[in-house]
């Protein structure tokens, strides 16, 4: 008999063991902090600040110098067509071998477009079968090369590549705010399931007690059988209220689980901070903050001087286009490689290529008419847009100004509800007040218990919403 029970406990301690889960209790403000530390939002913001890092760092390195060293040798054992003095051409075994180095630093204009470079080369060619070698050296070149009336793409880089990583650092800081919040409403969802437990058990068991006494009364015929009925039908609904509620909290953890990156057999319980900040926000200071810190104004710019850029580039390519390439150097070639570095003779070329569609079918007028079409719109969008964004930041700031009174009366009016509840339960329990009457309580507590979990989601909805706009500095 002995055997037998400490074995039982063995195998409840077990089971206990496989069965059991981690309880921890949360507060919004950890909630938040975990979210912006591991949440795939947060982990995929912080790869795009990144990305844009790199892209505006690729764009700084356009208007510095880069300094390329090449080498490109080659072998030459084949039959080829040599064309001789007299003008026939003979098929010559050939057997040679070319070798070459140049360095060379280039510049780009940003002012013009252009390309200026510096250049210094030395090239040996072998020829196998007369065991001949020469040497050919550049030892300085400087060309530059312009197209004299295209799209200068240097110079609008320089207005719009700045402005698009400013605003990809805006966007991160938005984006951690903007997580922030879901995080934050992901956390009363859970707290608004939680109090619907709490609700939902709590009225179970009221509803389980008066019914119990109620047997006994109704009993001795001091209720009627229709309170008895309707507290049979209160003890069901409870029944039936609880088994949701648990179904609700289960799914709203699952929800506030895998967002914060937490294991399955974590049970989680939030705590919802009573105590909420007093500020009282001006409409100017805050539209100033929006302008300021906020990725749309950024958004709309970028969008305006894009548009702009198209159509100077349709403009370029519509008409006369001119390509200016002017090289000047010295050159020699020897035997060795002193020699071909012993008296350079100058090297000079210059080229201008010029284009002009003649009959294009009015293509490059089209391209000029759409771009110019685009700006347009753009332009509208950008203006609505703007005025869009200053009525939202004007709303939000005039409901978040109201929204710490709303806290506060549901705040009063839970807590008086719930005074009221304990009153009515006791005077109908004393048989000095109706069961109508104590339902009309029950429901009151219920309802002023959400609607003060709704006001606390509603306030810090609009708190981290004005954050993400404003910046967390409009709080102080």
């Amino acid at each position: 008999m002995r055997k037998n029970i400490l074995l039982a406990l063995c195998l409840w301690s077990a089971l206990a063991a496989a069965n059991g889960k981690d309880t921890l209790d949360i507060t919004m403000t950890e909630a938040i902090r975990l979210a912006q530390e591991q949440s795939s939002e947060a982990q995929a913001a912080r790869h795009q600040l990144e990305a844009a890092e790199w892209s505006y760092r690729s764009y700084r390195a356009n208007y510095l110098p880069a300094v390329t060293l090449t080498s490109s040798p080659n072998l030459n054992r084949q039959l080829n067509s040599i064309t001789q003095p007299d003008g026939t051409n003979l098929f010559l075994q050939q057997n040679q071998l070319s070798t070459d180095l140049s360095l060379s630093i280039t510049q780009n204009v940003s002012m013009t477009g252009g390309s200026l470079f510096v250049r210094s080369s030395l090239r040996r060619q072998d020829e196998f079968h007369d065991r001949l070698h020469a040497y050919s050296s550049t030892p300085f070149q400087i060309g530059y090369q312009q197209n004299l009336l295209g799209y200068n793409s240097l110079r609008w880089a320089r207005r719009t590549e700045p402005l698009r990583y400013r605003r990809a650092q805006k966007q991160f800081r938005e984006t951690m705010e903007l997580v922030a919040s879901r995080a934050s409403s992901y956390f009363f969802q859970l707290a608004s399931a939680q109090t619907e437990l709490d609700i939902a058990q709590q009225n179970q068991q009221v509803a389980d007690t008066l019914h119990r006494y109620a047997r006994g009364r109704y009993g001795i015929g001091t209720i009627t059988e229709n309170d008895m009925l309707q507290l049979e039908v209160n003890k069901l609904s409870g029944e039936a209220d609880r088994m949701d509620a648990e179904i609700s909290v289960d799914e709203a953890m699952q929800t506030l689980r895998s967002f914060l990156g937490f294991r399955q057999d974590v049970v989680l319980r939030v705590l919802p901070d009573t105590v909420i900040p007093e500020h009282r926000l001006v409409v100017d200071e805050a539209l100033a903050a929006a302008m300021a810190n906020s990725p749309d104004p950024d958004y709309y710019e970028l969008s305006r001087l894009e548009s702009r850029s198209q159509l100077a580039q349709a403009k370029a390519n519509r008409g006369l286009r001119a390509d200016l390439y002017v090289q000047f150097g010295l050159s020699q070639t020897g035997p060795t490689v002193s020699d071909s570095y012993s008296h350079p003779l100058n090297q000079e070329y210059a080229s201008l290529g010029i284009s002009l569609p003649l009959l294009d079918w009015g293509r490059g007028r089209g391209r000029v008419q759409v771009a110019r079409s685009q700006l347009e719109l753009t332009e509208t969008q950008a203006e609505q847009g703007m005025t869009d964004f200053r009525l939202n930041v004007m709303k939000m700031v005039r409901q978040f100004n109201v929204q710490g009174h709303r806290v506060e009366v549901a705040w009063r009016k839970r807590q008086t509800a719930l005074r009221r509840y304990e009153v009515a339960r006791w005077l109908y329990v004393q048989e000095r007040t109706t069961l109508l009457e104590f339902n009309n309580s029950v429901v009151e507590k219920d309802s002023a218990q959400r609607a003060y979990i709704s006001a606390l989601r509603t306030y810090w909805s609009l708190y981290y919403g004005l954050r993400s706009m404003c910046g967390p500095e409009i709080f102080g």
